[in-house]
């Protein structure tokens, strides 16, 4: 701190500022999986939807289901 002065301070206080930033989106993603944004519906909802509706066979709901799940 002695080269940068106040400088130098701020710019500690704002790499520690970012770095938190950073690590609590991270740290809740690997921790409770990725964010979802409430009431909005997976993959797996939609699918179910369209084949409640009779948009799609039973098989291709099978096949679609595989697929999300891999």
């Amino acid at each position: 701190m002695v080269w940068f002065g106040w400088g130098g301070m701020f710019l500690g206080i704002g790499f520690f500022v970012v770095l938190i930033l950073l690590i609590i989106p991270l740290g809740g993603t690997i921790w409770w999986g990725p964010y979802r944004i409430p009431g909005s519906e997976t993959p797996l909802d939609i699918l179910k939807k369209r084949y409640a509706k009779g948009e799609i066979s039973k098989d291709d709901f099978e096949r679609m289901k595989k697929d999300i799940q891999d």
